[in-house]
This record gives C-alpha cells, sequence and structure tokens, in this order.
C-alpha cells in the first residue's frame, strides 16, 4: 500500500490571495510549502481579483462547503466606457463608447440591482452546460443561451472617481458575479463598463483582518521549516481551528 505522502496539518489558512493566478494556483503552492496532506479552498477567485481566499486543511476540508454558499463581499473598480468579452480587464475590447454620467444617473443605476435580483452568468465563468465549462466554449467562439438566477444584493454603493471609473462596495449571495454586475451597470448608463480590480474583503463572518500574503507565508515558514517546534507553534498561530468555520 502506498503511503500518502504529507503533514496532517488542521485547520484555516486565511490567504490575501494576489492578483495574476488561479485561486487552484495558489491553493496547489500553500499545500507544496506547508506539505499538507490535504487542502481545498472554500470557493474561487477570478486571476484577475484578489483578497480574501480561505485554505481548509485536513479535517476542515469537508466542512468547506459551508463556505461556498455563504454570502460575500467585494470592493470593485470598474471602468465605463469600455466592454470586453469577459466582463473584465483580461478579456478582449469588443466596442468603445462615449461616456457622459453623471453621479446623480451613476447612483440612480444602482438602485435596480439592490435587493433580490436575476443576473444572467457571463459566458466566461466555470458554470458548465453539457458537462463542459462555458468558457471552454467562449474560447472556441460559442456562445450558449444562460437562464437568469436568482441573486441577492444585500448592500450596494459606489461612487464616480477620475478616469471615466467608478468604486463599487457589493455584499452579495454566492455564486454573484461581480463582473456581470459591472457589465448590466454599464448597459443601463448606455456606455458599457468592464472590471479593472475587484477584491474580495469578507466571506460569511471571515475577513482580510489577519489574512497573510503568500510571500509573507512563504518568508515566515521558511525561517521555522527546520525547526520542528518553531513549525508547529507557527501554524497554530497563523491557522483558525476548523470548527471556527461553523460559528453561527
Amino acid at each position: 500500500m502506498v503511503k500518502h505522502r504529507g503533514d496532517n496539518i488542521c485547520g484555516v489558512l486565511l490567504l490575501d490571495k494576489p492578483t495574476g493566478r488561479s485561486s487552484n494556483f495558489y491553493l496547489q503552492r500553500v499545500k507544496y510549502l506547508l506539505n499538507a496532506k490535504k487542502a481545498g479552498h472554500t470557493g474561487s477567485l477570478d486571476p484577475l481579483a484578489t483578497g480574501l481566499l480561505p485554505i481548509c486543511f485536513g479535517k476542515a476540508t469537508c466542512i468547506s462547503e459551508y463556505f461556498l454558499h455563504s454570502e460575500k463581499s467585494y470592493e470593485a473598480v470598474i471602468q465605463l466606457g469600455v466592454t470586453t468579452d469577459s466582463h473584465d480587464c483580461d478579456g478582449d475590447i469588443v466596442e468603445h463608447r462615449d461616456v457622459d454620467v453623471s453621479e446623480q444617473q451613476f447612483q440612480a443605476s444602482l438602485e435596480g440591482f439592490r435587493g433580490e435580483i436575476e443576473q444572467i452568468p457571463p459566458m466566461v465563468s466555470a458554470l458548465k452546460h453539457n458537462g463542459q465549462p462555458l468558457y471552454k466554449m467562449a474560447l472556441k467562439g460559442k456562445k450558449i443561451e444562460r437562464k437568469p438566477r436568482k441573486m441577492t444584493v444585500h448592500a450596494l454603493t459606489g461612487e464616480l472617481i477620475e478616469n471615466n471609473q467608478a468604486k463599487l462596495d457589493v455584499r452579495c449571495s454566492s455564486g454573484f458575479y461581480v463582473r456581470q454586475l459591472a457589465a448590466d451597470i454599464g448597459e443601463v448608463l448606455g456606455c458599457g463598463a468592464h472590471i479593472i480590480a475587484l477584491r474580495r474583503t469578507t466571506s460569511k463572518y471571515l475577513s482580510l483582518e489577519g489574512a497573510i500574503s503568500f510571500e509573507q507565508l512563504q518568508k515566515e515558514f521558511y525561517a521555522v521549516a527546520d525547526d520542528d517546534e518553531k513549525k508547529k507553534a507557527y501554524l497554530k498561530e497563523i491557522l483558525l481551528p476548523a470548527e471556527d468555520l461553523l460559528k453561527s
């Protein structure tokens, strides 16, 4: 019988994910760094996005589903006047439009996106059609009709800033696409829009407070990796107990 490699680490790490790579990329990097036998995250972020990515180890992975379906909060910056095929700046530009939007018009555009709404998921998403992710079909130039899904936007505020951009703060139900929200707001305003920055700040009651960057984790862990007692003490310091995921 082949033994599973890795240490039996148990707990939850609050990672402050950097931009540019997928959630799974950093999950695997952290798992390898800590030599953990079992690890998983509680809901992916787009490569563009930064912010809170709770990573569960050991027995904590069994209750990570508890967070997959929880409400989350985001900070976003959107660019008005430009639409892309993915609704963010990682996609290809589809159209440029003139922008003539007042603060009053912008605030009015937000009103229709608060409370219970219906949202059509973007084509560039991990949702599946006949077993195939939509984003793979989008890469082949295919466009599939998507049914609207009921979502809840618990809070939504924003303001216009310089360079035809706007800031958004949104607290929403799980499965909500802030990229699609940006595109929909752009259509209401008549100028189009896409996300240029996105940061997750909370997941249920967990927040970025106490989260650690991968760079800091790497530096601090390497400093204690050769001393078992210091390593255990460090892991105890940075990992939340698994039962903390089950707070009401």
